[in-house]
């Protein structure tokens, strides 16, 4: 998608470097710093590293940023260094909101919980999903979800909410997407189910529904509450356009949310469906032990599947969630300079998100705005991914830091 470059064409079109509501907030500009897990959290909790990994791009000018992930529960976790929100966790993640508020920033919790995704090996506790599935990560199967199950995790997240709000954050971003927990029941080729969490699109979207719902209820208008929707899995019999377009237009309709920011791909079967550019496999299958570390080496082309990048590139799929939702959109993909955000503004959206050229250049958004021409500065970021699988020693841009940070 070719941005048209220069000034919005009409001035009922919102400046990008305008302040702007989010629900009950107030943001500098319309930029969010996506969420991209740091790989800086070794005991579940917060770390100087962490806290920096968010200065930075609050310092650089960035309007709130996002920290990932911030699980609801043990077994929610991708892997047992990731953060659970608990009451341990509040006077390190307190030090974080703090610290990012005296840069001008807010700050977004997104919670959530993995699901099938989670690797149940290093977690020490079975993964849940809607059914029997195989993760090659953990080389184990999910435990079937029960409705207990699914009322606990419900709950698990209004309780990470709360505790969002007694540590400081201004916002939670709930995670719907990537086949994670709620993600996996609205997929159809993951839920086979026969009960009322399973089959019709409708039964298939009470889990994303009703985990909304408790947040709100919970939060109330204390923060911001947003969302993280797949509008397509990029697999066959997976989430599609027109699913996720009627999941949307529900969550509008059941008012619990501010924003749905708007993503793509199943970190379960297509992870690179998201992040188009290079699939780096030699470098993702070092951080394996054998015979797993082969196995990616391999297969890894069939998994890891390389997508050329463009700019904007989900904007075909988000505009036509643009056309039918009132509720405000968060642009996610492919933004990475000025053009790209006044092309999202004319589009219609109220925010946009951005990942690898933050994690590149920390500053980038004090850059862009200081440029009167509006294209002089370009975003660094080459879109190798190796900055992906990074997440397992330190999130970092190689390019610029090949050394793992110092974790203390």
């Amino acid at each position: 998608m070719t941005p048209a470059p220069g000034v919005p064409a009409s001035p009922t079109v919102p400046d990008v470097f305008e302040p702007a509501k989010l629900g009950p907030l107030t943001l500098r500009n319309r930029i969010v710093k996506a969420a991209t897990f740091e790989g800086v959290t070794p005991d579940a909790l917060v770390t100087d590293a962490l806290i920096d990994y968010h200065v930075k791009p609050a310092a650089g000018g960035i309007g709130m940023t996002t920290v990932a992930y911030c699980a609801v529960a043990p077994e929610g976790r991708t892997d047992r260094h990731q953060i659970w929100m608990r009451p341990e966790a509040v006077p390190g993640l307190r030090r974080l909101t703090d610290a990012v508020h005296a840069e001008g920033a807010a700050v977004s919790a997104q919670i959530g919980h993995a699901g099938p995704v989670a690797n149940a090996k290093s977690n020490g506790l079975p993964a849940l999903a809607p059914g029997k599935l195989f993760s090659p990560i953990s080389m184990k199967s999910s435990k079937p979800a029960t409705a207990e199950d699914i009322a606990r995790v419900t709950e698990a997240h209004a309780n990470a909410a709360r505790t969002a709000v007694e540590a400081g954050f201004d916002a939670v971003e709930i995670h719907l997407g990537h086949n994670y927990f709620a993600s996996a029941f609205l997929s159809p080729k993951l839920n086979k189910r026969k009960d009322e969490y399973g089959g019709s699109l409708e039964n298939r979207a009470k889990v994303a529904r009703g985990v909304c719902r408790a947040v709100r209820d919970a939060v109330g208008d204390r923060i911001a509450v947003t969302a993280k929707l797949n509008m397509s899995d990029g697999v066959p019999g997976g989430i599609d356009l027109a699913e996720s377009l009627q999941t949307a237009k529900w969550l509008e309709e059941d008012g619990g949310l501010d924003a749905l920011e708007l993503t793509a791909g199943s970190s379960l079967l297509n992870p690179m469906y998201l992040f188009r550019g290079d699939a780096p496999i030699p470098e993702f299958a070092a951080n394996f032990p054998q015979p797993t570390r082969l196995g990616i080496r391999l297969v890894g082309k069939k998994f890891l599947i390389a997508y050329p990048y463009q700019e904007a590139f989900l904007l075909e799929f988000a505009r036509q969630f643009r056309a039918e939702l009132s509720l405000p959109l968060i642009l996610l993909g492919g933004i990475t300079n000025r053009e790209t955000m006044d092309l999202a503004m004319r589009e219609g959206f109220e925010f946009v998100a951005m990942g690898r050229a933050i994690l590149r250049e920390p500053d980038l958004i004090n850059r862009i705005a200081a440029d009167e021409s509006r294209q002089a500065v370009k975003s660094l970021c080459i879109h190798c991914n190796r900055c992906m699988p990074t997440i397992y020693s330190g999130t970092r841009c190689v390019v610029i830091d090949p050394e793992p940070p110092t974790v203390v």
